[in-house]
C-alpha cells in the first residue's frame, strides 16, 4: 500500500474528541462483556473522560423567560383558526 503524500493533520480539539471516543468504546465493550478491564483501568478511563467531556451537572441555566400571550376577548372561530394556522 502507498504512503499517503498529504498527511491528516488534526488539530487538538478534534484529537481529543477521537481520544474521547475511543475510551467511550472501550468503556461500552467492558460493560458489555466484549473486553476485560481491571478496576483500575477503569477508574483510569473514567478520569480522563471527565477531563475531555464537559460535565452535564455542572451545566446552569440562569436568566428569565418573559412569555406574551396575545390574549383577545373573543374565542376564534373555526374559519379563523383554519386561516391563521394554515400557512404553519
Amino acid at each position: 500500500m502507498a504512503a499517503r503524500t498529504r498527511k491528516i493533520r488534526h488539530d487538538d480539539e478534534t484529537r481529543s474528541k477521537i481520544q474521547a471516543s475511543q475510551l467511550i468504546n472501550r468503556l461500552t465493550d467492558h460493560v458489555l462483556g466484549k473486553v476485560d478491564m481491571t478496576s483500575t483501568q477503569v477508574t483510569a478511563a473514567l478520569g480522563l473522560l471527565k477531563k475531555a467531556l464537559p460535565d452535564l451537572a455542572a451545566v446552569e441555566h440562569s436568566g428569565e423567560t418573559t412569555v406574551h400571550h396575545d390574549v383577545t376577548d373573543r374565542p376564534m372561530t373555526e374559519k379563523e383558526w383554519a386561516t391563521e394556522f394554515a400557512a404553519n
